[in-house]
């Protein structure tokens, strides 16, 4: 097959080109002429080695941002919001920047649901977020919608749990003997290996129906200090001590507490049927057992949401 120089091609821009969109541009390389937006002008060499074009723009700055307009047919969203306040003010500045957009992909997160006591969630449950980080994710996704409505295109939502990776691991937290909660105490978590994600949202840009929800989550059905347990074994490391959650409380920042007080257990149904993803690693297990034959990274933990 004849490939299309890239002058050609369709133009993809990727905003958040962080792990997971690093894990993405290899992937649509082939089918796009991609440009990544970053405020860090140091990283211009390192875009430009994984194949995109860099555009030196910050979403705080609405200034900066005048030349996305008409840059690119379809769009990835993987930025998160600024870090404090009620209203996603970058997604805000972003969509007023952007124009002829023909398709978008938004990575949202699972924390917009709130606490469900540990029932199974599907798309289509009502938003109920209980802290600001997901206030803010909500609100982004109301103006994604109404952007979309607006403009015509077509958009794709993703809410993602805690991402994981060999590097990715809560190793540091195990190392620290941060304590866990008891079972009776303890709350589902749910998980997506950083490499699904990325297949996950390439092909959601081709396969999302527009307007559409979809939970971008493995098969695991672990209780938090489970995974904990599973993990410090993998990595040889001692098993977090467990505790009530009212002296957990004592030792913890609001923060970590914030994601030991919800519960859930993600659908994955329209993963499945309706993006048709066949996942690498479907479930933290899988892994966990390559590992075992693989040198391990110390990494940052991430949301267990």
């Amino acid at each position: 097959m004849i490939q299309r120089p890239a002058f050609h091609r369709p133009r993809l821009l990727v905003v958040g080109c962080g792990d997971v969109g690093m894990r993405v541009l290899p992937l649509l390389a082939d089918r796009f002429r991609i440009f990544a937006l970053t405020s860090q002008p140091e990283r211009r060499a390192e875009l430009r080695a994984a194949g995109a074009v860099p555009v030196v723009a910050d979403l705080d700055r609405p200034d900066t941002l005048t030349r996305l307009r008409g840059l690119a047919d379809a769009v990835l969203h993987l930025a998160p919001p600024q870090p404090e306040g009620a209203l996603d003010r970058r997604t805000r500045h972003l969509v007023a920047a952007l124009g002829g957009v023909k398709r978008m992909v938004y990575v949202s997160t699972s924390g917009v649901y709130g606490d469900c006591g540990g029932a199974q969630v599907r798309e289509s449950r009502p938003v109920a977020p209980r802290n600001a980080r997901a206030v803010r994710r909500v609100d982004a996704e109301r103006v994604l919608r109404a952007w979309a409505l607006a403009s015509g295109t077509r958009l794709a939502i993703l809410r993602v749990p805690g991402i994981y990776a060999q590097d990715r691991l809560p190793r540091k937290r195990l190392e620290q003997g941060t304590p866990a909660l008891r079972a009776e105490d303890d709350v589902y978590t749910n998980h997506i290996h950083a490499d699904d994600l990325a297949r996950i949202v390439a092909l959601a840009l081709f396969r999302g129906r527009p307007g559409r929800v979809v939970h971008a989550v493995d098969g695991t059905r672990l209780k938090m200090a489970d995974y904990f347990d599973a993990v410090a074994d993998a990595l040889g490391l001692e098993r977090p001590p467990r505790l009530p959650r009212a002296e957990l409380q004592a030792v913890v920042s609001p923060a970590l507490l914030s994601f030991m007080s919800e519960s859930r257990v993600l659908d994955d149904t329209r993963l499945r049927r309706e993006l048709r993803v066949r996942l690498r690693y479907p479930d933290v297990a899988a892994l966990l057992a390559r590992m075992r034959s693989a040198p391990v990274q110390s990494g940052t933990p991430k949301e267990p949401t």
